[in-house]
């Protein structure tokens, strides 16, 4: 990695990441984590008993991608909808205790704000449970979801789509987006959904992981080849500028549209939990687009921060701090 950015270069970049404004659009959900112990089955069923020891309930989702910027000390910007309710509630409060503007999240009466239960009992995930409403969001609602976004986009330094495929993201959504952008010369990056994967044309990157890259491109990525076949269906498909497959433990992989290919090893340790993952990916990345980087530093600095994340149990973020270290410690000079 070391011969695509230098230590001195990335840690420069990050310091920058406290002046990058970004507009993140998409699915707010709570993730709601449930830890516990398991001793025993069930007498009643061949599942297990877990023995409840604590609860927390979480930033998820778009959100979640919003927690991370913040956590790297970037300025955020967010749109949205939950429902009216106890959850909703919590999801702004929750926000507006980090000081983010909650002005741009919509309350629709009609729908619940998305939940995600997660059980986990000894660091594992045993069963989840969601509570959510997946209707195609439009109307009124719809409307001042694209009056926010139509006021934010002159400001900020990169707009984040982060697909849940929970109703808000629509192929009419993404082109009004695209179109503003580009008047703006504003940066687009997008965390997609498989079902979606025809919405996102024109958009600047699009960070699908090694399934999601499979299943889009009617490619099933075994070896170097399909891989590469995989990444060029999608590039071609989309019209994106560039596509960044996440691959787990085999790093990242990066397709350019200009034909540059470069392939990120994995630098994490130890791997726990990868839930929320894509989201530190596409947050961190979209940050070190806004903060000048270009596509590979880009990927080095977002490979880094996954690498930290799944090492961690739950829905987690990355600090700076934590960032610097990694970036330190793995180009370090010799």
């Amino acid at each position: 990695m070391k011969d695509i950015i230098k230590q001195k270069r990335a840690l420069y970049i990050i310091d920058k990441f406290k002046g990058a404004r970004v507009l993140i659009v998409g699915d707010l959900i709570m993730d709601h984590f449930i830890w516990g112990d398991v001793s025993r089955i069930s007498p009643e069923a061949p599942v297990p008993v877990v023995d409840v020891k604590s609860e927390s309930i979480l930033l998820g989702g778009s959100a979640n991608v919003v927690n991370n910027i913040h956590s790297l000390g970037g300025n955020c910007v967010v749109t949205g909808i939950v429902g009216d309710d106890s959850d909703g509630k919590r999801l702004r409060k929750s926000l507006s205790g980090k000081k983010i503007s909650t002005r741009g999240i919509i309350v629709d009466p009609g729908r619940p704000t998305t939940i995600k239960t997660r059980i986990i009992a000894h660091s594992q995930q045993v069963v989840r449970f969601d509570r959510e409403k997946r209707k195609k969001i439009d109307g009124t609602t719809l409307e001042k979801v694209l009056k926010f976004i139509k006021r934010s986009v002159k400001t900020v330094d990169l707009i984040i789509i982060s697909d849940y495929a929970k109703g808000l993201i629509s192929p009419g959504l993404v082109e009004e987006i695209t179109t503003l952008a580009a008047k703006s010369n504003v940066p687009v990056a997008v965390d997609p959904k498989v079902e979606h994967f025809g919405y996102y044309k024109d958009v600047t990157v699009i960070t699908p992981n090694n399934l999601e890259a499979s299943r889009s491109s009617g490619v099933e990525i075994a070896d170097d080849h399909s891989l590469h076949l995989a990444g060029e269906t999608l590039l071609k498909r989309t019209n994106a500028e560039a596509l960044l497959i996440t691959r787990g433990e085999h790093g990242m992989s990066l397709f350019e549209k200009e034909g540059e290919r470069t392939h990120i090893p994995t630098v994490a340790q130890e791997v726990y939990d990868v839930s929320g993952a894509g989201d530190t990916v596409i947050g961190v990345f979209g940050l070190a687009l806004a903060s000048g980087a270009d596509f590979r530093e880009a990927a080095v600095l977002a490979n880094f921060a996954a690498g930290i994340v799944v090492g961690k149990v739950g829905t987690a973020t990355v600090t700076m701090e934590e960032l610097k270290a990694a970036v330190s410690s793995g180009l370090k000079k010799k």
